[in-house]
């Protein structure tokens, strides 16, 4: 099974450009998704995007890492119904550091494999870029009318969209166009928000370089109640341990509801597509069981904690929950 056969049948392609898998068949190809820096640690919510950079280099591609160390200062709109508090430059890249660390967790940075994993922070190349030549260099190659037809303008229009918010999706883009051409990267990933950022990009690096690109996106995965997946009444579960305790972070995942363990068994495990769909099925026949659950909370916080977390979570669960002497 390819790689984008194997995300469709984990239900985890939205928008896909046409002619990626073909793209990808045919070559190991380089791809990227961008990370916000805007907290010290990723979260739960965060876990599809790296889940499928890590799916992309064991598929035998070659993964890139943005940490928007220049676009954090911004600010996606995408999503948001007002803007953000903007962060100093100490702040982020002590966020930058952070992430790159957990990063590593998931992501081989071998330099001696030939898809070694790679991390990039867009600061490196925004930051001498003055805003007359980003202007006249790249903005001309993108209309307004262009810019104003993406959903995340367009949600945002009502409640009010500063230009700051505005000219995001443009250098997004140029990320796009300056990755494609230092580090021939020829696929953009991310959620279904992205989409027209990222195509904002591929469109960039066609109409400036004559180039073609790639995109994907995945769904954007809520909970069966609606709300955002990766929060609790108690707030944000994070992959720092320091934040989010590996045994909370465990507890989050044993606790979903049956069709929720279903729909994230199906994005976050690593486990062939048939044996999680023989999962599904014991667990229907016995959903009292939770054998589901015990499953994608057992391979998830041995992939963020590690496999000694893994046991510390368990054995507190058995003791708190009464199934093991104290």
């Amino acid at each position: 099974m390819n790689l984008i056969a194997e995300l469709q049948a984990r239900n985890l392609v939205h928008d896909i450009m046409p002619g990626t898998e073909e793209q990808l068949e045919k070559e190991m190809t380089s791809g990227y998704i961008g990370f916000d820096p805007t907290a010290d640690s990723l979260h739960v919510g965060s876990m599809l995007q790296i889940t499928l950079l890590r799916r992309l280099q064991l598929a035998g591609h070659k993964p890139y890492a943005l940490v928007g160390g220049a676009t954090g200062m911004i600010g996606d709109p995408s999503g948001k119904s007002a803007e953000r508090n903007l962060l100093d430059m100490e702040t982020i890249e002590k966020n930058c550091d952070g992430i790159k660390s957990q990063l590593e967790k998931f992501l081989d940075f071998d330099e001696s494999k030939p898809n070694a994993a790679v991390l990039v922070n867009n600061y490196d190349w925004l930051r001498e870029y003055t805003f007359l030549d980003f202007i006249r260099e790249i903005g001309k190659y993108i209309t307004v009318g262009y810019m104003m037809s993406k959903d995340s303008v367009q949600k945002r229009l009502e409640t009010g969209l500063s230009f700051t918010e505005f000219t995001y999706q443009l250098i997004q883009g140029y990320d796009f166009f300056y990755l494609y051409n230092a580090k021939d990267v020829k696929l953009q990933m991310g959620g279904a928000d992205q989409w027209g950022n990222i195509v904002t990009g591929t469109e960039l690096i066609r109409k400036k370089g004559g180039g073609e690109a790639f995109a994907m996106t995945s769904p954007l995965i809520t909970k069966a109640d609606g709300s955002k997946f990766g929060k609790t009444e108690s707030g944000t579960i994070w992959l720092d341990p320091v934040r989010t305790s590996p045994y909370q972070f465990y507890q989050y995942w044993l606790k979903l509801g049956d069709e929720d363990a279903e729909k994230s068994i199906l994005s976050f495990s690593f486990r062939p597509v048939e044996d999680i769909m023989q999962l599904i099925e014991q667990h229907r026949q016995a959903p009292h069981q939770r054998s589901l659950q015990k499953a994608i909370a057992e391979e998830i916080t041995t992939l963020v904690h590690g496999a000694e977390e893994l046991e510390f979570a368990k054995k507190a669960s058995e003791i708190l929950f009464g199934q093991a002497p104290v």
